[in-house]
């Protein structure tokens, strides 16, 4: 059986003073959550303090394996937790009653959609208050306090509200436990008088729980490889297309053996990419339809079979619906289903288990590899440029490309840079993150704080538009005060690029910031932090340089000016048929 220590990545504790633990908290409710939090890989907890979560951020100090770090707002402290959960496993934030639980609630809604386990706990009213017809502050004035939850209902898979020490032990472990084999987030309302109060049920040690383990029903498994075999052992060009829901399946090495044995070609869906080998030599590229990259849409759509391993299709990753993939020559595998073309579809065939038993079934077939090299044509030689251009930003991610290496790790924020990073290869070990399925813009500024703060080994390189900055910048602020070493490209091309070449107008045009001034200003300084402007080619590589080198213990923010036309071809491409499809007149009645 696996146990919950076992689901959260392995890591160090943080490197932070340890704070003394009072014996006073042995054998309470705070305590208890404390040592959950640590046993299954939590070691940085992301919070905003608020009245009715005081007492309980005290016990989860005083727990020597944990770090609270405060956040600026309850939305950046939930894509903190969201970024640390890709790097570690899982995250935890705790907020305030209402006003902090509604504030976080757009990060943990996105946390959802990414299949992360993230641990939300929010401050509760004191549990006298319970049914008392009380009007109380931080509510909406009524004296019914089931608003945050209600809101909460529909993005977490289990929701606790802990007024009573009796249940406390069993609520918050079926929560934490919830969440870890869903891999979705955990809703847990504390009431702000429990945290602190001993119980005979917290007295000693937490026994630790376990979680059952997902095995595949044997009939359906073996159905499935031979039916599946049988279809792919007779196709001439068959591929391979990795998706996003990889990661939740936890079947990645599963993958890589179904790939190795078969010989096919790998491609990956954009919102997969990170989660399979891009130093593979069979890897062909992204997968997106009329904006996938050089020669590999050609491949994927001219094959007479292809097997997609955990794919979301929406309208964006589909670029509006648009993908030429015929039903009967896929085969989708989903985390607990197969779907062979126009045949069986088998559940609770779980897909680690089935790429592993289809590995020794199929027969290797390097037909589309052979013919990826054939047609495939290098990038052309770059344009020479005059002295002093102004830089181009296709330029910038060729120099962000020879940044990449097995120390790095890349966040790409919605908008252009989802285009421009994914044509990134990626080095053995060079991790890859962004949030494409809920695409909330601001999203990795927080991503990067949590991800930095799990990921240690790693150097963070995030690209983040100007828009999208504005959302969320004042957690610079705790990526300095926590001693990150991330490299941040602002790229300042003067407002929300992406929804420009959806549908333009004057509410696309931002206000334009001092982008380096406003982080000088953050810094103030306190901590490592170093500042660039990039206007040119030379700019560029000489901040580089500074960042990789004298100031590669400091948090460097480089803002990139570029024009606002300045954008990748696919972004124009996909842009156009995101908007045809939004805009479809309705259908007749």
């Amino acid at each position: 059986m696996e146990s919950a220590t076992q689901v959260g990545a392995a890591a160090q504790p943080s490197s932070a003073p340890a704070p003394v633990r009072p014996s006073a908290f042995d054998g309470t409710l705070g305590r208890h959550l404390a040592r959950r939090l640590v046993e299954i890989g939590v070691r940085d907890v992301f919070s905003v303090p608020g009245d009715f979560n005081l007492t309980l951020l005290d016990h989860l100090i005083a727990e020597p394996c944990l770090n609270l770090v405060g956040c600026c707002n309850e939305l950046n402290a939930g894509y903190a937790a969201d970024g640390y959960a890709r790097a570690r496993g899982v995250g935890a934030c705790v907020v305030t009653f209402t006003v902090g639980g509604l504030s976080v609630l757009n990060a943990i809604a996105g946390a959802y959609s990414e299949n992360l386990p993230v641990i939300c706990v929010a401050g509760g009213p004191n549990s006298n208050d319970y049914g008392t017809n009380r009007i109380l502050h931080h509510t909406i004035g009524l004296p019914d306090f089931s608003q945050e939850l209600q809101c909460f209902q529909s993005i977490t898979c289990f929701q606790a509200v802990v007024n009573n020490l009796d249940d406390a032990h069993e609520l918050i472990d079926t929560a934490i436990s919830t969440a870890l084999k869903e891999s979705k987030p955990a809703y847990i309302s504390i009431s702000c008088n429990l945290p602190g109060i001993p119980h005979p049920t917290f007295a000693r040690d937490p026994v630790p729980f376990f979680l059952a383990p997902k095995i595949s029903n044997q009939e359906g498994l073996e159905a499935a490889v031979e039916a599946t075999a049988a279809l792919l052992n007779k196709a001439v060009k068959p591929v391979i297309v990795g998706g996003p829901k990889l990661r939740v399946a936890k079947a990645q090495k599963a993958f890589l053996e179904f790939a190795e044995a078969s010989g096919y070609p790998i491609a990956v869906m954009p919102s997969g990419k990170g989660l399979v080998p891009e130093h593979h030599p069979h890897f062909i590229g992204t997968y997106w339809g009329a904006v996938s990259t050089s020669y590999c849409g050609e491949i994927v759509e001219s094959a007479d079979a292809y097997v997609f391993v955990g794919p979301i299709f929406n309208d964006y990753s589909s670029v509006g619906y648009s993908l030429l993939i015929k039903k009967e020559k896929a085969i989708i595998v989903q985390p607990n289903r197969v779907t062979i073309g126009n045949g069986p579809s088998l559940g609770w065939v779980f897909m680690a288990d089935f790429l592993t038993a289809l590995a020794k079934k199929v027969k290797t077939n390097t037909t589309a590899v052979e013919n990826y090299r054939r047609i495939y044509v290098p990038p052309g030689i770059p344009l020479k440029r005059e002295k002093d251009e102004p830089l181009r930003v296709n330029v910038l991610f060729n120099h962000i490309q020879e940044m990449l290496n097995g120390d790095t790790a890349v966040i790409a924020e919605t908008g252009d840079s989802w285009f421009n990073c994914q044509k990134l290869r990626l080095p053995e070990n060079c991790r890859y993150e962004f949030q494409m399925q809920y695409g909330s813009i601001g999203w990795s500024v927080g991503a990067t704080l949590g991800y930095a703060q799990a990921a240690t080994d790693k150097r963070v390189i995030a690209c983040i538009g100007d828009g999208s900055f504005q959302v969320t910048a004042q957690d610079i602020s705790t990526m300095i005060r926590c001693g990150q070493k991330s490299i941040i490209f602002l790229i300042n091309n003067g407002g929300y690029t992406i929804e420009v070449e959806i549908h333009d107008g004057p509410y696309n045009v931002i206000k334009n910031w001092d982008y380096t001034r406003f982080v000088e200003a953050i810094h103030n300084g306190q901590g490592k932090c170093w500042v660039a402007k990039v206007r040119t080619e030379d700019d560029l590589t000489e901040a580089i340089r500074t960042a990789s080198g004298p100031e590669k213990d400091s948090l460097c923010f480089i803002e990139v000016f570029v024009h606002k036309d300045d954008t990748s071809k696919e972004l124009l491409e996909w842009g156009s048929r995101v908007a045809a499809a939004n805009s479809r007149p309705p259908n007749p009645q």
